[in-house]
């Protein structure tokens, strides 16, 4: 559907410029756009693998491990339907902590891993679970401590204070997530929150289920 709206604009937009005789000033901003693009782009590499340094490094001493034991309680709170040794929650942690220090991109892998893993745990796979609700909400939300890559941008861009952003940042994503937080419990209290979700029993091949099961 993304593809078709963005097929609509290009199209919509060239068919405009053709007509208003502008058709000049759309190439120009065509290539300009590309131009800023990967401008932008080399711009953030050094910032993010600053900062996915930082967090190897975190990672090998110990220190997202104690942040996944602190989060934990939380996260077992906002999920209360996964079992609590499932691989989910490790990567819904993963998610979390990588979107505290605002690097959106790698807490994209950890979040399609984590609703991969919970899709094992749904039984109507056509349907969304109320835990695969609740990560969505929270990475819409996304709480923010640090936001990295806002940073990198503006200093791309020659901000004067590119870090001044940080105190509006954290205060607009505490409200965002809030009220992700009050939403996602009103609705699952609504509907009533379902029996910790257990995995799907898998058959086994040659061996028939007992009768009445």
């Amino acid at each position: 559907m993304v593809n078709w709206i963005w097929l609509g604009m290009i199209v919509f937009s060239v068919a405009f410029a053709v007509a208003t005789g502008r058709v000049d000033q759309v190439t120009e901003a065509a290539f300009s756009g590309a131009q800023t693009g990967v401008t932008v782009c080399f711009g953030l590499i050094s910032i993010l693998v600053f900062w996915m340094g930082l967090m190897r490094i975190a990672e090998v001493s110990g220190l997202v491990l104690k942040l996944s034991r602190l989060l934990a309680p939380v996260v077992r709170w906002l999920f209360p339907d996964v079992p609590k040794d499932h691989p989910a929650l490790g990567f819904i942690l993963s998610n979390m902590s990588a979107n505290l220090l605002g690097l959106g991109n790698a807490a994209t892998p950890m979040g399609i891993r984590a609703m991969q893993e919970l899709q094992k745990l749904n039984p109507h796979p056509e349907t969304a679970t109320p835990a695969m609700c609740t990560l969505l909400a929270l990475n819409t939300a996304s709480i923010t401590l640090i936001p990295t890559t806002l940073i990198a941008i503006r200093m791309n861009f020659g901000s004067a204070s590119p870090a001044d952003i940080i105190a509006p940042t954290l205060l607009a994503t505490a409200i965002s997530t809030g009220a992700a937080i009050i939403a996602d419990r009103w609705y699952r209290r609504r509907s009533g929150d379902p029996p910790a979700a257990l995995p799907r029993p898998t058959e086994t091949a040659g061996v028939a289920p007992p009768k009445g099961a």
